[in-house]
């Protein structure tokens, strides 16, 4: 079965963004920003840049850390891929075992065209759930973000004995952290037309990407090279439909907040709530949300917007380490395989 085109040329390239710009997009490695300590330093350069066969799609993923180490799987959200962490993996990478894949429709994950492959959030939770066995994961942290989430929180409700703690950043479960933003969004939901349809895509515009990245950040601090490299894979063919597909799929993610939250309830997995605080879409009270059905969940509101590791990703991976320091099982402390 043919795959859609996914590796982009230099000629593509360019045409799609300015130049030097898209040279920094695709050049800006893990270890952009000098490291605190030897140890960060020395598994800095270990990124490994992997694809994983699972069934008809070949997903891409990023790996560091040490094989024994216990587990983070790191999940993004749109637009983006796990580009997106590249400045958080090598701030854990040297006590925990990190692991980004880029969902169906994202980033360099391959995927048959569209008809073939029915891009739904069930669909992309199927994908990660079966990346997850083939690299032979059991036992891991989830970390989600935006899109993350809802496809994380199905892998927690397949196997919740897998999971050992849960950081949101931004990562939805509440109809209460969904703000006014959303209204085109779930018009389309209850009313699927095609009017309604393209109406959603002022969504995927080059315009209203930059703006995830850069409404309620600190000026001057956001990194040209996250937006420039989600709208270079927006503009791939086919694209577009790809994400208006996944925009009228959202709705079951909303569909599934109880469940989610049964979840949270049963299970009390160990939760870490970070937030943008200034997100536009995903705003604080979802945040906070998380507390009502996990009493210990542990709630830190930042002075960031929606892609909140672009400006802090040091004060993220620091909440992070001393939370999993805390919370994980004492085997995985000690290292354990998976």
């Amino acid at each position: 079965m043919s795959l859609s085109p996914i590796n982009p040329t230099r000629r593509s390239l360019l045409a799609a963004v300015p130049a030097g710009v898209a040279f920094a997009a695709l050049s800006r490695s893990a270890d952009a920003h000098p490291r605190t300590s030897n140890a960060k330093a020395a598994t800095t350069s270990n990124v490994r840049y992997r694809t994983q066969k699972v069934g008809d799609v070949d997903v891409f993923y990023r790996e560091s850390g040490p094989a024994d180490a216990p587990v983070i799987l790191l999940l993004h959200g749109f637009p983006t891929a796990s580009h997106m962490f590249r400045d958080l993996i090598p701030e854990m990478s040297d006590r925990f075992r990190v692991i980004a894949p880029d969902l169906p429709g994202f980033g360099l994950t391959k995927v048959p065209p569209r008809g073939s492959f029915e891009y739904s959030f069930d669909n992309l939770a199927e994908v990660i759930a079966g990346f997850v066995d083939a690299i032979g994961l059991t036992r891991y942290a989830l970390y989600v973000f935006d899109y993350g989430a809802p496809t994380g929180l199905r892998l927690a409700l397949r196997h919740p004995e897998r999971v050992t703690a849960i950081i949101t950043q931004n990562g939805n479960a509440y109809l209460e952290g969904l703000s006014k933003e959303w209204g085109p969004w779930q018009t389309y939901w209850r009313e699927p037309t095609a009017e309604h349809r393209e109406a959603t895509r002022a969504s995927l515009s080059d315009e209203a990407i930059r703006f995830q990245y850069e409404h309620g950040a600190p000026p001057d601090l956001v990194s040209p090279d996250g937006h420039m490299l989600d709208t270079f894979y927006m503009h791939r063919p086919g694209a577009y439909d790809i994400q208006l597909d996944l925009i009228l799929s959202y709705r079951t993610n909303v569909a599934l907040y109880p469940e989610f939250q049964a979840y949270f309830r049963k299970h009390r997995p160990p939760t870490l709530a970070v937030w943008g605080k200034n997100d536009p879409f995903f705003i604080p009270a979802g945040a906070r949300a998380y507390g009502r059905d996990n009493p210990d969940a542990e709630i830190h509101l930042i002075d960031a917007g929606h892609f909140a590791l672009e400006t802090h990703h040091r004060e993220i991976a620091g909440l992070m380490r001393d939370f999993l320091d805390r919370k994980l099982p004492a085997d995985l402390k000690h290292g354990n395989r998976r």
